[in-house]
């Protein structure tokens, strides 16, 4: 897909490492690529705007034909749910969610608040490499979903806690050998290179329809490790082409940066 001057410049003032100290992740890539089943396990961070799995698996029904993605791209979602508080045992069971006897790929997203103590890290890390563990034993894929951060005027807003994040996640996935989802991320370099586009609601937690947006274009970009720039996907008009390409650039950069810068 083609390369717009503006995509260009993005590229070459998103660099990695701003947030954490030194941390980069080990595996940049999934080894089972084009995964054709994937759920999606998390909280409200991922059902709010028709859901991010939705938005995910259209922009892989335009990119890859014959991919069936209202067949095999599900949702298990609890509000204000931990990753302790899902029951992954009947998850990962055969038909526990459609006609799917198990999944290519799941995708673990975390609480808001596990990063905001150690107490808390620790114990995200704990269930991490229980599920992982579990994940792999199926003969699934596993991925981690890196969370964006609160945003003023959240009470819990912090410019740092991003930092925290980007480690409690990179660490928990070269620990478990698994994928990590750079959508935090993104949400800050979209918001360093308009501070004035709007991804998160009033509240300073939940995505915005243009958050979900770029998160589903970050996690289209990291699962496929193929570019979303040129999607005409634009949930029937109300992304408009503008925050559409914008949106697209940032995932491709932070993706790109993310994975392979040294």
């Amino acid at each position: 897909m083609g390369r717009t001057i503006t995509s260009l410049l993005i590229s070459l003032c998103i660099t990695h490492a701003p947030f954490a100290d030194g941390l980069t992740p080990d595996i940049t890539r999934l080894k089972q690529p084009r995964p054709q089943s994937v759920l999606f396990i998390g909280n409200s961070y991922l059902y709010y705007n028709d859901s991010l799995h939705n938005h995910f698996k259209r922009m892989a029904n335009e990119n890859y034909p014959g991919f069936e993605g209202s067949q095999n791209v599900k949702s298990s979602t609890i509000g204000g749910s931990r990753l302790k508080h899902h029951n992954l045992d009947h998850l990962l069971e055969p038909k526990a969610i459609s006609s799917i006897k198990k999944f290519d790929l799941v995708i673990l997203q975390g609480g808001s608040a596990e990063g905001l103590s150690k107490k808390d890290r620790t114990a995200f890390a704990k269930i991490a490499k229980e599920h992982i563990k579990k994940i792999t034993a199926n003969g699934s894929q596993a991925a981690l979903y890196m969370i964006h951060a609160y945003i003023e005027p959240h009470e819990n807003f912090d410019p740092n806690l991003i930092g925290v994040i980007e480690e409690m996640y990179v660490a928990a996935g070269n620990a478990n050998q698994a994928l990590v989802i750079p959508v935090g991320l993104a949400f800050e370099n979209a918001y360093r290179h308009r501070p004035d586009i709007k991804l998160h609601k009033l509240d300073g937690t939940h995505p915005s329809l243009l958050g979900t947006y770029l998160a589903a274009c970050t996690v289209f970009a990291s699962v496929f490790d193929e570019s979303p720039v040129g999607l005409k996907y634009d949930y029937n008009g109300r992304v408009s082409a503008k925050d559409r390409l914008f949106l697209q650039e940032v995932a491709e950069s932070t993706v790109s940066n993310f994975y392979h810068s040294s």
